[in-house]
């Protein structure tokens, strides 16, 4: 899509997520120690599942998909971030900041919705299994991850759209480390309620009614398991356990920063920097950690390149 905007802006002064030189600090070591060890880990969840055959049904093909979006969402906001501890003056173009929100909404959406897809294989495995092999094969899989990465873009382009159309004539000063779309909006010199309050209803109520059916369907499912066998009920409840987890992640964030009106609080960026680096390079991490078969599949690739 062709940015354009007759505005006069044509770059943001990014004020950083704190002007703390100590603060600062900890923060680079903190996520740079999160990036040398998790990221990797990350790409080793893709490469267990895509290497081992044993890994082939789609929970764990909707996991390595989920490894792939969370690394990638780790790339939008963390790598400039660091970069910017170093500069005095922390600049962003227009069209920078415009290609940083939309891969934002793109990928955070997409992931939103690849959840809602991993709770729907949960239910139809553990309360419809009769029915699991037909309903959930290899070409109904990749439909849904073509499905939810055409959600993820339909949601973000929504998002650039509005803001495409917004005037920018100053100040041009966004109070965050990285562009999104309550800062962004806020700058714009035009009345911004109707344009809040689409997007509000684009993010938020879409983000809460989709923490709300996902809490909902497994609450459903954990009724359900109440009946089965002891090994089979203890593992069922360890899986939806771990996805409940990462939707309280995802979700509430999420939710603290869409479903309000665009004000500002004290609270935003931490809960951001959460939102966007922290919780995306973790949640496979968790999802693994709580696998056996992944962990088991993992340790023996470890130790055949080890051997290697």
């Amino acid at each position: 899509m062709e940015i354009k905007n007759s505005s006069v802006v044509t770059e943001f002064i990014l004020l950083g997520l704190t002007q703390s030189q100590e603060a600062q600090l900890l923060v680079f070591t903190m996520i740079s120690v999160f990036y040398l060890i998790i990221l990797p880990g990350n790409f080793l969840i893709i490469f267990t599942i895509r290497s081992d055959p044993g890994l082939t049904a789609p929970l764990y093909f909707f996991l390595g998909n989920l490894a792939f979006l969370d690394a990638s969402y780790s790339f939008i906001v963390a790598p400039r971030m660091l970069v910017d501890f170093f500069c005095e003056k922390k600049v962003i173009s227009y069209k920078a900041c415009i290609t940083q929100l939309f891969f934002l909404h793109f990928l955070g959406a997409g992931e939103m919705f690849l959840l809602v897809v991993m709770a729907v294989d949960r239910y139809i495995a553990i309360c419809r299994p009769l029915y699991y092999s037909t309903l959930m094969n290899p070409r109904v899989c990749y439909a849904l991850l073509l499905a939810l990465w055409l959600g993820g873009f339909a949601h973000s382009i929504v998002q650039v759209a509005l803001i495409l159309n917004l005037p920018f004539c100053g100040p041009n000063q966004l109070d965050n480390f990285f562009c999104d779309v309550p800062q962004v909006v806020k700058l714009a010199c035009t009345d911004t309620f109707a344009v809040e309050l689409l997007m509000v209803s684009n993010s938020g109520l879409l983000t809460l009614l989709c923490f709300l059916g996902l809490l909902a369907s497994y609450a459903v499912i954990l009724y359900h398991v109440k009946g089965h066998s002891s090994e089979g009920k203890s593992k069922a409840i360890s899986t939806c356990t771990t996805h409940i987890i990462i939707v309280f992640l995802m979700f509430g964030p999420a939710i603290f920063i869409y479903t309000r009106p665009f004000q500002a609080l004290q609270a935003d960026k931490v809960v951001s920097l959460f939102h966007t680096v922290i919780f995306p390079l973790m949640n496979p991490v968790i999802y693994t950690l709580r696998n056996q078969e992944v962990k088991t599949s993992m340790r023996k690739l470890l130790s055949q390149h080890a051997v290697c």
